[in-house]
């Protein structure tokens, strides 16, 4: 396939709340869907469960699910994940929920400690690449 070849689609989801930036939920390219950072936004924008990892993780994942199906993929499709919490410490709880919510995928997987996400009380960002 060569750069000609890839068309470029914005996505949107009606489900997950719009972004807070100039940016699209994913964009598909290709046989490809690039998911944005996802943060566990309520349906106002603001940040669901401050500081709770496993409310935020389980918002994200749902939010994640639900991009991948507009996208036309799933998660049985994911590719790659990136994790960004602000407490390492939080890891296990963050691979728990990943593993009870999809037993059977393993994508390449990174996660990272940084000291601030994107809004205040977000304690975990995940991004995503999946094929469709």
């Amino acid at each position: 396939m060569t750069i000609t070849d890839a068309i470029r689609t914005e996505i949107t989801s009606p489900s997950v709340p719009t972004p807070r930036g100039h940016f699209s939920h994913a964009v598909t390219a290709g046989q490809f869907v690039y998911v944005s950072g996802l943060l566990a936004l309520d349906g106002s924008g603001a940040i669901h469960h401050p500081g709770d990892i496993e409310a935020q993780t389980t918002t994200i994942l749902e939010a994640l699910e639900s991009i991948l199906n507009a996208a036309g993929s799933s998660p049985a499709d994911l590719i790659k994940l990136t994790v960004f919490v602000t407490d390492i410490k939080q890891r296990a709880a963050v691979s728990a929920l990943r593993a009870q919510r999809w037993p059977d995928i393993r994508p390449a997987s990174t996660l990272v400690e940084v000291s601030a996400l994107a809004a205040d009380g977000a304690v975990i960002e995940i991004d995503a690449v999946a094929l469709r």
